[in-house]
């Protein structure tokens, strides 16, 4: 656990993203696996059937384990997409193995808006039955510290007052954890915080 005392939201990113990154790549391969075990044990996981996953980047856990169960259950995945020309959120793009992908302005990969992102391949955020989401840092509590785009906070703020609403799930790595994280307003809640060691259940 990481002591969070006198630092700063942008210092706790830094130092959270360097631990993550410095992750041996069979360290990831373990942490991946493990927290897939978790998830696929999670009614709510089970139940879905329209989910949104990513793609890692930055040293973020692997949730692509998932993929091939998520096949043999007949569970569509969709991927984040940054909508273009809005005050950044996300559209949600179905993605099999034969999805045309390209580079978006962070460096990510995501399905090519031009050839995936017409009506018939995209999902509205609340059409999604649950969504894995990366995070950069949490506590015991449940708050969370994203990458501070607040991509996901604006495009899943309608869950504060609209349900049925997605079950929102946060995945990170286990050494990810701060004694303390202030919950910022515009912080939407998760349902749960998973990760390669333990299941964070929040009571939202």
């Amino acid at each position: 656990m990481i002591d969070s005392t006198g630092l700063t939201r942008r210092q706790l990113r830094q130092t959270l993203r360097q631990h993550r990154r410095s992750l041996s790549s069979s360290g990831q391969r373990d942490a991946s696996l493990a927290l897939c075990r978790h998830l696929r044990n999670l009614p709510a996981v089970q139940r879905a059937r329209r989910v949104a996953l990513y793609l890692p980047n930055d040293g973020e856990i692997d949730p692509r384990p998932l993929l091939n169960w998520f096949s043999r259950r007949g569970t569509r995945v969709y991927l984040p997409v940054l909508r273009p020309l809005s005050d950044n959120r996300l559209w949600f793009v179905r993605y099999d193995d034969a999805t045309p992908m390209s580079v978006n302005r962070f460096n990510i990969s995501e399905p090519h808006t031009r050839l995936n992102a017409h009506r018939a391949r995209r999902l509205p955020p609340w059409g999604l039955d649950v969504v894995l989401m990366p995070l950069v840092g949490f506590d015991r509590k449940g708050n969370r510290l994203g990458m501070g785009g607040g991509f996901y906070d604006r495009t899943f703020a309608f869950t504060r007052r609209q349900r049925p609403a997605p079950h929102l799930i946060g995945l990170a790595h286990a050494g990810q954890e701060v004694d303390q994280l202030p919950n910022q307003p515009w912080d939407v809640p998760l349902n749960a915080i998973v990760t390669d060691r333990s299941v964070l259940d929040t009571g939202q």
